[in-house]
């Protein structure tokens, strides 16, 4: 799915308006029945509704959903901000046809007019402003945000919270944006939904599709893409009923250290169940019997030292290396990282954990990696790689400038994992959950995405499909058991169940 800035959403819009051809008032009548709908489903049939109605088309959506809800729900009342501006159009349009039905109370609010009391059962449902704001709220619109917060009430967000902004919020004022349970928002997520900082804003998100024109989504260009469950299955390929494990490559994992070898297991498993051919993991000599132990079919590569990575094997017989998980970062095993990248050949690869910590003490190593690397870091890491951010906004437009110079693909971990790429776009993954946030699950996907470069994916859609199914095997594994009881080990227990749900769609 296409993700697009604000700005060419509106665009996209008046293309449909213009060519399907359907008029503004029309196509805000179909944005407010999928509210509707989600409205009835969810709530109580005897549900108190607030409606707070600001002067533009996202005020004109709330007020033909009162509409047709007052057919149905009791109790509605609907409040409409006075800034002593003209309201749009087809928002006047759908205030005059509410006004006509006569089964709501309608209430003006200025400057002067206090602001109703919300009762904790209620629902409001926010109408105030869309996702055209492009300055912070303040005055009566922050005033009516910071009372909506303070009452406890159960917030339902049309298109995007008043006050958030599309894109960028660095220089918003947090304190003036509606914090909603739920943002029912239209045909496409904003990119702020995808960023750490806005969660608390946003609350649940659900995308309702209301029919925009295909052919204006299909031209409008974007460097982001949101991974859905088709996108994940286009990439994903068949296997031959001739093939062999020969056909399926032969990785090498660099992995684990003393009091770390549980990395190395996690990554070998994930990179042997995301379908390999075969896996060699060189281990310390302390790891070997835990490994051989754990993982029958893990053929072995013992270093020099019994309690770390020092010296690299023979490179020639591999397609792929990953490195990384466990691997600690002592001297020495900084300078056997360094010269298996002066020496070894430009063979594909996935740098996780202690790798990125050695990229980052050695920056000049970076123009030794392969052409399209796929490096895993977290935000922690990535502020080691480059250098510490204030915001997720920030942090991904660096990850974006950083794929770019360097020619590498970034995962950079988190809820909707960013992925992006030297081609200048962005991939936002839509799987996975906060049971996730444990040890080891980074090197789950490290195997995982090895074993995916191993079969002949490009980096790009190796990433793309692995983060892809390393969330979903994550959201498999907590249909039987729970987020906070979720380990890594789950995880690779459900990817072959995550193959086959995506085969299958």
């Amino acid at each position: 799915m296409k993700l697009f800035a604000t700005s060419q959403i509106a665009g996209i819009d008046k293309y449909t308006i213009e060519h399907e051809p359907i008029s503004d008032i029309d196509l805000m009548e179909r944005a407010a029945s999928t509210l509707v709908d989600w409205i009835l489903h969810h709530a109580h049939p005897d549900q108190h509704m607030v409606f707070f109605v600001g002067p533009g088309n996202n005020g004109g959506d709330a007020l033909a959903a009162a509409r047709m809800l007052a057919w149905a729900l009791p109790g509605i009342d609907v409040y409409v901000m006075d800034l002593g501006k003209r309201m749009s159009e087809s928002a006047n349009t759908n205030l005059e046809r509410l006004q006509q039905q006569d089964r709501t109370q309608i209430v003006y609010l200025d400057a002067d007019t206090p602001i109703p009391e919300i009762k904790a059962t209620d629902w409001v449902i926010d109408g105030l402003f869309g996702s055209g704001l492009s300055r912070p709220l303040n005055g009566l619109p922050s005033k009516i945000v910071k009372h909506i917060n303070a009452s406890g009430a159960m917030v339902v967000a049309i298109d995007i919270p008043s006050g958030l902004m599309g894109e960028d919020n660095r220089e918003n004022d947090r304190d003036s944006i509606i914090r909603a349970d739920v943002t029912l928002t239209f045909q496409f997520p904003k990119i702020s939904f995808l960023l750490p900082e806005n969660a608390l804003f946003t609350g649940s998100w659900l995308v309702q599709d209301i029919g925009l024109h295909p052919d204006a989504i299909e031209k409008t260009k974007t460097p982001f893409f949101y991974t859905d469950h088709q996108v994940a299955r286009k990439l994903l390929k068949d296997r031959r009923t001739f093939a062999h494990k020969g056909n399926f490559g032969h990785a090498l994992l660099i992995a684990g250290s003393y009091g770390k070898m549980g990395a190395a297991v996690l990554a070998s498993r994930g990179c042997l169940r995301s379908g390999v051919g075969l896996l060699t993991a060189h281990v310390p000599r302390l790891g070997y019997s835990i490994l051989q132990n754990s993982i029958p079919e893990a053929m072995a590569s013992i270093d020099q030292s019994d309690l770390m990575f020092t010296q690299h094997p023979d490179l020639a017989p591999f397609d792929v290396i990953g490195i990384g998980p466990g691997l600690d970062t002592k001297c020495n095993t900084g300078r056997g990282f360094q010269r298996m990248l002066e020496e070894g050949p430009k063979k594909p690869m996935v740098i996780d954990a202690d790798g990125l910590n050695l990229l980052a003490k050695n920056p000049e190593s970076l123009k030794m990696l392969p052409p399209e690397t796929i490096l895993t870091p977290h935000p922690g890491e990535f502020a080691r790689l480059t250098h510490p951010v204030k915001c997720g906004y920030e942090r991904l437009q660096l990850a974006m400038d950083y794929a770019r110079e360097n020619g590498v693909v970034l995962v950079l971990k988190g809820a909707h994992t960013a992925i992006t790429c030297p081609d200048g776009t962005c991939w936002f993954n839509s799987t996975g959950n906060p049971g996730m946030a444990t040890a080891g699950s980074g090197d789950v996907l490290t195997g995982i995405l090895l074993g995916l470069l191993a079969q002949g994916y490009a980096a790009k859609d190796a990433a793309i499909l692995g983060v892809y199914l390393h969330g979903m095997a994550a959201d498999l594994a907590v249909k039987e058991s729970s987020q906070e009881a979720l380990l890594a080990g789950d995880i690779t227990q459900h990817l072959g169940l995550a193959f086959a749900t995506l085969k299958d769609s």
